[in-house]
């Protein structure tokens, strides 16, 4: 469940930071931080952030509450080549850089997995106590066999 923005009138550098604030962090969470932060990148992610959360609540019939940002991926665009004039009729380049941002939101699957591998951990240690119990019942039935045979 991820959203996808290219060529952003940002730097890849400065996207990142704000990148950095909402990383690891429950959705909804992440787009209150982001709303009140005053920087260019973190208009730019809120609208990413928000469509990916839509897109996972219309597409994968996700609660959008149940969200985290698992990963926040911010690359470069195609840099937009301009020129100032300066003195003696020269001219200076001017590069306008772009980025392009990719955020992908998933379910909180840290604690579904401790969950299900408690489960999974719990029928382990019943299926090995269920084994020796049976291990335990034939060796006492065999040595009762040789018991009785010599006897």
């Amino acid at each position: 469940m991820k959203a996808i923005a290219k060529h952003l009138r940002i730097s890849s550098k400065k996207a990142n930071l704000v990148a950095g604030l909402v990383r690891k962090k429950n959705a909804v969470e992440a787009l209150d931080i982001l709303k009140f932060t005053p920087k260019k990148g973190a208009q730019l992610l809120y609208k990413v952030l928000h469509s990916a959360m839509a897109n996972a609540e219309k597409n994968f019939k996700q609660d959008k509450n149940a969200l985290i940002v698992q990963e926040i991926v911010v690359t470069e665009g195609r840099t937009l080549k301009r020129s100032v004039p300066v003195s003696r009729g020269r001219v200076h380049p001017r590069k306008k850089r772009t980025a392009h941002i990719t955020v992908t939101v998933g379910l909180n699957e840290p604690q579904a997995s401790s969950k299900e591998g408690a489960k999974a951990t719990e029928a382990k240690v019943k299926k090995v106590e269920a084994e020796s119990k049976v291990k335990v019942e034939k060796k006492e039935k065999a040595e009762k066999e040789v018991n009785k045979s010599t006897k």
